[in-house]
């Protein structure tokens, strides 16, 4: 019987050692995003020597587990989340399945669930080398906003990497962001600032990577990364204030160029849903859509 209990900080150490084991390059599987997140989706985990099991609830509060992460029997592993579910009242459900885990899934248990695309919690991944150069026709309109971005402004760098007193002043542009946002009907946009907020006051326990923009000694926008697997990073905010041109896609650029060049691809996360950032991150022409599965019982 599995024992379960809600993500700490101090957990960080115990499920990185069984988060880095593995190479789904799926954004849920690095601790800042099920830390952070934590309090909206009620998250909470339960080790055994092979495995690391996360419970969570999904948005309309039903009980759910990501798929075991391990190297031990994952028939085993399945049946033990199985028997924990007994004790909910709701229909028995693993999310965020890539088709590479459906593929051992079936190898153990073949034909026991039906796999319905989730395609809100999707992960855009681009190559770094797309997102430094932003070469080809496609992509076009991103080098004019980044030209005209540097003709109409002074601006530079900074690197949040190791650097307190940069992460401090993105806490502040954070505040002012969420006021010029604070009239949109998106209730997500609390969690979105508890989740970036524990990210800004734990940076350097969180391992985080950074950058910020500043145009005119002000912060413009700012991103907060971390590792994810040998190849890839995952971006978990990226922030910026859309009355300067070009801000959203400057940030974009230099952060991967000063980094993150170091890793062969970016995981962007997922679009939630929403249609204008669907658009946002397709407009980048994602070099894998990392589809996303739930399954259920047949």
């Amino acid at each position: 019987m599995l024992t379960f209990k809600s993500l700490e900080l101090k957990d960080k150490d115990i499920i990185n050692s069984y988060l880095r084991e593995q190479n789904y390059r799926a954004s849920d599987l690095c601790f800042a995003n099920l830390y952070c997140w934590g309090e909206k989706f009620r998250t909470q985990f339960a080790i055994t020597p092979d495995w690391l099991f996360i419970r969570f609830k999904d948005n309309n509060g039903r009980n759910s587990y990501l798929k075991p992460v391990g190297r031990g029997d994952l028939k085993e592993a399945i049946a033990l989340i199985q028997e924990d579910h007994s004790s909910f009242n709701t229909p028995f459900q693993m999310r965020g399945l890539t088709k590479e885990m459906i593929t051992e899934i079936e190898s153990v248990v073949t034909g026991r669930f039906d796999y319905k695309l989730n395609r809100s919690v999707s992960d855009y991944i681009y190559t770094t080398e797309k997102l430094i150069h932003l070469t080809g026709k496609k992509l076009q309109s991103k080098r004019n906003h980044i030209n005209r971005f540097k003709r109409e402004n002074e601006w530079k760098y900074y690197s949040l990497t190791g650097n307190r007193l940069m992460v401090e002043e993105c806490k502040k542009m954070l505040e002012q962001w969420m006021e010029v946002h604070k009239e949109e009907q998106d209730p997500s946009l609390v969690y979105d600032d508890h989740a970036t907020t524990l990210m800004l006051n734990n940076f350097e326990y969180l391992d985080l990577k950074g950058g910020m923009i500043c145009v005119d000694g002000e912060i413009a926008a700012f991103t907060i990364a971390e590792h994810l697997t040998d190849d890839t990073i995952v971006v978990h905010v990226e922030k910026a204030f859309t009355d300067i041109h070009g801000a959203y896609t400057i940030i974009n650029q230099q952060f991967v160029e000063h980094e993150a060049a170091e890793y062969l691809y970016v995981n962007r996360e997922e679009d939630m849903g929403m249609e204008n950032l669907r658009q946002a991150k397709l407009s980048y022409q994602p070099d894998i859509l990392l589809e996303k599965y739930n399954a259920r019982f047949k």
